[in-house]
């Protein structure tokens, strides 16, 4: 039986108004599946309109302007519904789902269903859990003293992956996706025997600890800034009293 990054694989991305979970807002996502390596994926795309401004700096990185949004993109709360729904069929079909950082996209989704469709992400998952795959965990964990930064370009860099038209969430998505298949090959010894169920537990583990040390290093260096533990997607902050 082929290991889990030589076989069937999902990947999914979005680009938004900023890097506020709790605040900021989707302005489009992309699923892509592929079957089998090397075989041209299949590629969902959604574009949103957020219906708040959106920041000239988050422009400049994924270059949607308010005015396109507006003109072309959907409401939210349709669009919400159906990417929750596109990724439970992943669950329910087996078919582990790559995110990279994923507790950046998959919290920003979750907010986004309690925002418009009175409705979490863990709801979705409730018959068949998500399975993911985050190489930014796996990279960091396997190869941890490498140096220097492990953005999806630094990582496309580092496996020899192309990315082409970076920042937009379908080729982020495709070019992450590849990059989960070549940390695979590079380790397989340490991989090839494990499931990707047992993949997406023991990443809670490592990103916890990988958080721990993040956290230990902004505090030896004066740092106030809070590294959250939780993996793949942070809880629900606590209603203000």
């Amino acid at each position: 039986m082929a290991c889990w990054y030589e076989g069937p694989l999902a990947a999914f991305d979005t680009e938004t108004t900023g890097v506020d979970v709790e605040g900021d807002r989707i302005v489009s996502a992309a699923l892509v599946v592929q079957d089998a390596p090397g075989t041209r994926p299949r590629v969902t795309r959604w574009l949103v309109n957020p219906g708040v401004p959106v920041p000239a700096a988050a422009t400049e990185v994924h270059g949607l302007t308010e005015e396109h949004l507006q003109c072309n993109g959907r409401w939210p709360a349709p669009v919400m519904y159906e990417v929750a729904q596109a990724l439970a069929e992943q669950a329910t079909v087996g078919r582990p789902v790559v995110v990279m950082n994923a507790p950046f996209d998959l919290t920003l989704l979750d907010r986004e269903l309690r925002r418009h469709r009175a409705s979490s992400l863990a709801r979705w998952f409730e018959r068949a859990p998500l399975v993911v795959l985050d190489p930014w965990v796996l990279d960091k964990h396997l190869d941890r003293y490498r140096k220097g930064r492990r953005t999806l370009t630094d990582l496309c860099a580092h496996y020899g992956v192309p990315l082409e038209g970076a920042h937009d969430a379908a080729a982020d998505a495709v070019a992450a996706l590849e990059v989960a298949r070549a940390v695979g090959r590079r380790f397989a010894s340490r991989l090839e025997r494990l499931s990707p169920s047992e993949l997406h537990t023991l990443q809670a583990v490592w990103h916890a600890a990988q958080a721990r040390g993040l956290q230990a290093w902004f505090a030896r260096n004066g740092t106030e800034e809070v590294v959250d533990p939780a993996w793949p997607l942070r809880p629900e902050l606590p209603a203000a009293a």
